[in-house]
């Protein structure tokens, strides 16, 4: 697993959209709180046309296309320098989850940070569905912004992580300690254990259906207790909490009630009934979520 105790180095993947810039401040102040380097990345495919509905220019206008890149970039990177930060630039001919991907191991990366959306056309980097498979193919843990986090990011004091008990989840909250005990003290861990009815069982007696639903709260509970008990240390506060309800919405509903400063997740889970953290949902929690999220997945090895 990437050593979040000592972060290092960060990436911050930029398109040079509003949602990259509002990435790419987080990631500052998250390589002020840890006095990490920062790396600043832009991939693009310079020699293809990257869908059939574009118009294809001739070959030596990608020339003023990269240049027209680099003056970008490197723009970018001098109004993240304030305040003694130390920020690298990278500009990669590759298509962007690759690009970024690679750049991450280069340059030994502990976090790649971006955006949720990004610029359409040729320029685009992390539109939508490009974010989702950075998430599945990152080399490390990946926060990623939202545009409503703009203006002054505020430290990473609470992080909410929601677990089904599953290895992936384990490893988000493994991350969310490492994150929180590298930043300082006095801060918060609150771990959520979402769990839902399925629809097939609504036609159960009354009785069979609540003693279902006690039986699975109180072996959560028990379980949330025992993974609290593990996590906590001094300057670290550790809130185990069950609710119940469709995954996704809890997850971020209890993120806006707990005033979560970042959610940190598994990328996959438990599968079967009753069971909660598939990528989908990983996925919706990225998407709809009121604060940075951190993914954290499982490699070939078994770790992130």
């Amino acid at each position: 697993m990437t050593n979040l105790n000592g972060i290092r180095t960060i990436v911050a993947a930029t398109d040079f959209s509003e949602d990259a810039a509002c990435a790419a401040a987080w990631a500052k102040e998250i390589a002020r709180q840890h006095g990490a380097r920062l790396v600043l990345v832009h991939a693009f495919v310079a020699e293809a046309v990257p869908a059939p509905e574009f118009v294809p220019l001739p070959p030596q206008y990608y020339e003023e296309i990269h240049g027209e890149a680099r003056r970008h970039l490197d723009e970018e990177a001098a109004g993240l320098r304030s305040g003694g930060i130390a920020v690298e630039t990278d500009l990669v001919l590759s298509s962007p989850v690759l690009g970024i991907a690679d750049a991450a191991r280069r340059h030994h990366a502990d976090l790649i940070v971006a955006g949720t959306r990004g610029r359409t056309g040729w320029k685009r980097a992390l539109l939508g569905s490009t974010a989702a498979r950075l998430l599945r193919e990152a080399p490390c843990p990946v926060p990623t912004v939202h545009r409503q986090d703009n203006g002054h990011p505020r430290p990473v004091r609470t992080v909410l992580v929601p677990t089904d008990f599953s290895e992936d989840a384990a490893l988000a909250a493994d991350a969310a300690s490492r994150f929180l005990g590298a930043a300082g003290t006095d801060h918060r861990l609150v771990l959520l254990h979402a769990y839902r009815v399925p629809v097939e069982a609504m036609h159960l007696p009354a009785n069979v259906l609540m003693e279902a639903i006690r039986t699975t709260a109180d072996a959560a509970r028990t379980t949330l207790q025992e993974l609290a008990a593990k996590l906590r240390r001094p300057g670290l506060t550790v809130e185990p909490t069950t609710r119940q309800g469709y995954p996704p919405d809890v997850i971020v509903e209890h993120a806006a009630t707990a005033g979560a400063d970042l959610i940190a997740m598994g990328t996959h889970g438990r599968s079967g009934l009753g069971r909660v953290l598939l990528g989908s949902t990983a996925e919706r929690v990225v998407a709809t979520a009121p604060c940075p999220v951190l993914t954290v997945r499982r490699t070939n090895g078994g770790a992130a």
